[in-house]
């Protein structure tokens, strides 16, 4: 379990350039958090808040690769996923690395599947697999949460 894994809704504060739904944790790893609608347009403002993290880490190398993979896990999540939210984080590993994880109520776990060649979706997970150093899913209490770690 990492210490970031259940940061508590809407603690911190947003930092400048950050949207005001987005919050900082205040222990543990560096890490940005912000819930958000459960819907396609919430990809913008999750490659927003992952961009900006990621500058102010001085990992802007690694942004076009994790917005490409928060998009994905954002679209599996409106996707496949019930409720109202979810939640991202992007958190720094290390001087080279950051974690990008969507949380959301459903138990159903990803599977990555092979897409067919005319299919017009289906790749999303391919995506992750092949832009992030590894990926995986954990299992919560109150659903699950999808992390892919990014590394320069």
């Amino acid at each position: 379990m990492n210490e970031y894994d259940d940061l508590a809704p809407c603690s911190g504060h947003a930092p400048g350039g950050f949207a005001p739904g987005a919050f900082a944790s205040g222990v543990g790893v560096p890490a940005y958090n912000e819930v958000l609608p459960r819907t396609g347009e919430s990809a913008a403002p999750a490659r927003r808040l992952v961009r900006l993290a990621l500058a102010v880490w001085g990992l802007d190398a690694l942004a076009d690769a994790a917005t490409l993979v928060v998009s994905e896990l954002v679209a599996n999540a409106v996707t496949h996923a019930r409720g109202e939210t979810i939640r991202v984080v992007v958190a720094r590993l290390d001087g080279r690395s950051a974690e990008i994880a969507v949380s959301d109520s459903s138990r159903a776990r990803p599977v990555l599947r092979p897409a067919e060649p005319e299919a017009l979706g289906g790749r999303g997970l391919l995506l992750v697999e092949t832009y992030a150093t590894k990926w995986g899913t954990e299992s919560k209490p109150w659903g699950k949460r999808v992390w892919a770690e990014v590394r320069g």
